[in-house]
């Protein structure tokens, strides 16, 4: 405290009474401002904080949802690929000398009057 303050001496009149009063009232407005506006600030943290979580959660399931969109595409483009394959195979398969040539060479079965002879793929080793 200074000199000044010291000397100074305080009236004790009503309108010193009200003015107190006044700067309680002020002092106790600022004081529920600042618990409301702490409130509200954390309030507000915990909803973005949540909102942060929730979107990371969904990023995370995005990306394995693609990861396994990406695959079953793979295994989409593979059967696809066999199912060109089989009919293929099975146009191939109604023609009558193609299934006649395929049992000639798989199951040796053989025309009127042929001789069938097995010669092993391998060289004799001397």
């Amino acid at each position: 405290m200074s000199k000044r303050d010291k000397t100074v001496t305080r009236l004790d009149s009503a309108y010193m009474q009200q003015y107190d009063a006044h700067m309680e009232r002020q002092k106790r407005k600022k004081k529920r401002l600042i618990r409301r506006l702490v409130v509200c600030s954390f309030i507000a943290s915990l909803f973005i904080g949540g909102m942060a979580i929730f979107h990371y959660q969904q990023r995370v399931v995005h990306a394995e949802k693609e990861e396994a969109y990406e695959q079953l595409e793979e295994e989409l483009a593979f059967l696809e690929k066999q199912e060109e394959n089989y009919k293929e195979e099975i146009e191939l398969l109604n023609d009558e000398d193609y299934v006649l040539d395929v049992a000639r060479t798989n199951y040796f079965f053989s025309k009127e009057g042929e001789l069938i002879f097995n010669i092993p793929d391998e060289d004799p080793s001397y």
